[in-house]
């Protein structure tokens, strides 16, 4: 047999809530539109929504009670699943009344009124209160989580997702904060401003090059004093 992790109950559970609803959503449209000409239509579409989303919400249940036994949990989580195993059972037997009674009085050739929609109403209501307990146990308590993401290191506001999006839990990715960005920016300034120092340093190291080496051969050259011949006679 084939296993679903962590069980079939989340399998089942989603054809049984959408059928269920769009039956009652159709015995709400067949109700105000008797006289309709496109009435047996929406007849139709509402008796075998309810009749197939009854079958469903019997095996949804079957597989949920298998779920309530074999799901790791703790105390407040068991005390959860009783809350959600208590409205299933009774939102369960409810439509399975309310199928078998829809479809005998098909069979009889009996339009859909409010004396049936109105049941179905209620017992939408109620299907509706026992997911809601039922997503609870998921994401509230974590039955049948087999591992939790690590969100710590993980921040959506740096960035959005599009059509170069990166995979989830592959590699780590850094996404960085306004403080680093205000060190990296500081960190550029600065490596800028040394460039520049150097840049300087060396200008004047060339500067003073030249000076050194004008110098040196103004010191070589004869001088130029003016020669005195009062000294000696031709």
């Amino acid at each position: 047999m084939i296993d679903i992790i962590p069980n079939w109950h989340p399998f089942f559970v989603h054809f049984a809530i959408a059928l269920l609803l769009i039956a009652t959503s159709f015995h709400i449209v067949a109700a105000l539109s008797s006289k309709s000409a496109v009435y047996y239509q929406f007849e139709n579409v509402a008796n075998w929504n309810l009749w197939v989303g009854a079958v469903f919400a019997l095996i949804t249940a079957i597989a949920g009670w298998f779920a309530f036994n074999s799901v790791e949990h703790d105390t407040p989580s068991h005390l959860a699943m009783i809350d959600h195993r208590n409205w299933a059972l009774g939102t369960t037997i409810l439509f399975l009344i309310l199928a078998i009674w829809s479809f005998k009085r098909s069979r009889k050739a009996i339009a859909i009124d409010w004396l049936i929609t109105a049941p179905l109403i209620i017992a939408s209501a109620l299907l509706g209160i026992t997911g809601w307990k039922g997503a609870e146990l998921v994401y509230r308590h974590g039955l049948g989580v087999m591992s939790l993401p690590k969100t710590g290191a993980h921040d959506h506001a740096g960035h959005e997702h599009g059509a170069e999006d990166h995979a989830h839990g592959e590699q780590d990715i850094v996404v960085p904060t306004p403080e680093d960005a205000g060190k990296e920016a500081d960190q550029e300034v600065g490596e800028k401003s040394s460039l520049h120092d150097q840049d300087v340093e060396r200008q004047q190291d060339e500067t003073n090059s030249t000076n050194n080496g004008k110098a040196a051969n103004t010191d070589s050259k004869p001088s130029d004093h003016p020669h005195d011949h009062g000294d000696h006679t031709h």
